[in-house]
């Protein structure tokens, strides 16, 4: 039985993760590695399985088999603090920006400090010189620090997921999880937000994994595509290799 992955290896390991409700199958069978710096997308149409799979990776749903590997966690046999931990290490980016929308670009990004300060502090929304620091270069990154005192419910759709991106950055994630993150955007702040995630693998060594339904950013943004059909993987090749035929296996109705 695996208990550990080895720290060399992949920074995301699935080994035959498997999830049911009741006797429907959702993902069966599904083993796939994202290494660190490296972006994959999970191409697939709506109920294919992407946004259960990503529940099952960060222990948010149970699965019902299989092993999940961030890094060093082997994340089925965690519990307790040691979840907490883990989780604290997986920056997550949903559809719909998972912002507090009253409060501002800046108090969103430091957010993603909550696992690392105090409760008090969090509370009164005193975070430390430092913290305060590194959301606003988390911003700067994103190109939103002119934007910082902006209360989040007055930005637009592309600029709140970059704010999300941030929040990501600021939290310190070795792993980014990505669930649809440019479904709800127009095409060039669609772009823009998938440039901004497969720079940041780049220059910090974060695994990406993004979900998508859109062929031709997948094939664009992402190194790799694993193409997912009711709740199984189909293909799994080199963005540069993706074809019309992988897109039929996908797809097809």
């Amino acid at each position: 039985m695996i208990t550990a992955a080895p720290r060399s290896g992949p920074a995301i390991r699935v080994i035959g993760l498997r999830k049911r409700f009741g006797d429907r199958i959702v993902l069966d069978d599904v083993s796939f590695d994202v290494a660190a710096g490296e972006v994959v997308a999970i191409l697939g149409a709506s109920g294919a399985g992407k946004t259960t799979l990503f529940r099952c990776l960060t222990r948010l749903a149970p699965s019902n088999g299989g092993q999940i590997f961030f890094g060093e966690h082997a994340m089925r046999s965690l519990g307790g603090r040691q979840l907490s931990v883990a989780r604290n290490e997986v920056g997550l980016i949903f559809q719909q920006f998972n912002l507090i929308r009253r409060l501002s670009a800046l108090d969103n990004v430091l957010a993603g400090r909550l696992g690392d300060v105090s409760t008090w502090r969090v509370m009164l929304r005193r975070f430390p010189h430092g913290d305060r620091q590194l959301a606003l270069a988390a911003l700067d990154r994103v190109g939103m620090l002119s934007y910082a005192l902006q209360r989040a419910d007055s930005l637009s759709g592309g600029q709140q997921q970059r704010v999300a991106i941030a929040r990501a950055l600021a939290q310190q994630s070795r792993f980014v999880l990505a669930d649809e993150p440019v479904a709800s955007l127009d095409p060039e702040s669609a772009k823009s937000v998938l440039s901004i995630l497969r720079d940041i693998a780049r220059e910090r060594m974060i695994a990406v994994l993004v979900s998508l339904h859109q062929v031709e950013f997948a094939v664009q943004f992402a190194d790799r595509v694993i193409g997912l059909r009711a709740g199984r993987m189909i293909s799994d090749r080199p963005a540069g290799q993706f074809g019309d035929a992988d897109h039929r296996l996908i797809f097809a109705s």
